[in-house]
């Protein structure tokens, strides 16, 4: 799926994107929430991009440009209007969803150079009476994850203030491909299973590494020049703007930017699995091996959970079969680390059914929520993680209910 920025002006009063839903198009109006710069107005404040106030979530290089799935950042703030500047590494035209509080998400498309205003006093939900609900609080999402943004800057009202707000207790990390990222679900990133299972605990930090087409072993997949047993290790990822960026030469990743992870969930083999990148079963073995042993190295402490692949539906006489792959290769990693207590096995077989897989041979919205749903009761049974989310919005655009009695 790709959202396509408006052609009306940016003065126009909203932005609108297109969201093709069962192969027709669905209304959305996006708000425009351009301003003009504010670098000389004396009525706001100005926090750079290394604001220590400034939350970064998920990958985020040292040039405040983000990467991978579902990127964003959160703070609290006093004072009654929030902006953000974008810098000219901003994708032209990509969708992000923000959100005041534990308020339903919203979308504008931002895009180079420009500075968006996300809070104001009209804003749904704003109080600037009630002390009990101050602060506040935005979080920033980037839907894509093709594209990405650059913080130039976050701008509160000149007598206001941000407020780091302290990390959960608890970190989960998704690596995966294109099933983790989103690809072909209505929002992507926001949409995946991945956000769901991590958004959907509302109590745990929580990065998607993953890029469609990337393969686990060190290959060239579908374009992408690296997999992930190199990649993952690195602040970017595969696409074309981190090779017009970095060329050959990315940053490696920090993990000490981010909480160490308690939980990792590798997704990781239906690219390998494809004829058309001529991985071998015995590499693709190797390969994982090799990685898990390096995701534990990084995260000594971390519950690592492999992930079945279950790579589509195919009729098999009146009524069709969930297909496989790697599914001994997959079971052997297992068997080999599970003496050592932090390897498990998540099989996805009968969680979806091929309703649940769109023409694209990806989740439909439906279909990530399921796995999402069962991830979570998996980790909440075998770790001991209790559900926290208690009322914010976790994907959007899944309210749908029927109130006629005879139809």
């Amino acid at each position: 799926m790709r959202f396509f920025s408006s052609t009306l002006s940016l003065l126009a009063a909203v932005a609108s994107a297109t969201i093709l839903q069962n192969g027709q198009v669905r209304d959305m109006v996006f708000l425009d929430t351009t301003i003009a710069s504010v670098a000389s107005d004396r009525s706001w404040r100005t926090y750079g991009p290394s604001a220590s106030e400034i939350s970064y979530k998920g990958r985020w290089d040292s040039k405040h440009i983000s990467w991978w799935s579902a990127p964003g950042l959160k703070f609290s703030f006093i004072g009654d209007k929030v902006a953000i500047g974008f810098g000219n590494y901003t994708s032209p035209g990509v969708l992000v969803a923000y959100r005041l509080d534990g308020q339903d998400w919203m979308f504008t498309n931002v895009t180079a150079n420009s500075t968006h205003q996300f809070i104001s006093s009209t804003t749904t939900s704003f109080n600037l009476t009630t002390q009990a609900q101050l602060p506040q609080t935005l979080e920033l999402r980037v839907t894509n994850w093709a594209y990405g943004i650059q913080i130039a800057g976050v701008h509160v009202s000149s007598s206001s203030k941000l407020i780091k707000l302290p990390n959960y207790s608890k970190t989960i990390e998704i690596i995966g491909d294109s099933l983790s990222a989103g690809q072909y679900a209505t929002y992507e990133g926001i949409s995946s299973y991945a956000w769901g299972l991590g958004a959907g605990f509302g109590n745990v930090e929580f990065f998607i590494t993953a890029y469609p087409g990337i393969c686990l072993v060190d290959t060239n997949c579908w374009g992408n020049p690296r997999g992930q047993t190199y990649q993952w290790y690195h602040a970017s990822d595969t696409s074309g703007r981190a090779v017009e960026i970095y060329n050959d030469n990315p940053e490696v990743w920090d993990f000490r930017k981010r909480p160490a992870a308690d939980i990792v969930v590798i997704n990781l083999g239906t690219n390998d699995n494809n004829t058309h990148n001529n991985v071998t079963n015995e590499k693709f073995l190797q390969s994982y091996l090799e990685f898990v042993q390096g995701v534990h190295q990084v995260y000594p402490y971390a519950q690592i959970i492999l992930v079945s692949l279950w790579n589509g539906f195919s009729p098999v006489g009146n009524s069709y079969a969930q297909g496989g792959a790697f599914i001994e290769e997959i079971e052997e990693v297992y068997n080999y680390y599970k003496h050592t207590g932090f390897v498990h096995y998540f099989n996805t077989t009968g969680i979806m059914q091929h309703n649940d897989i769109g023409p694209q041979y990806h989740p439909t919205d439906v279909g990530h929520v399921k796995v999402a749903s069962h991830l979570m009761q998996y980790i909440k049974l075998n770790f001991g993680w209790e559900l926290g989310a208690t009322g914010p919005e976790v994907q959007h655009d899944t309210l749908y209910w029927n109130d006629q009695q005879n139809y």
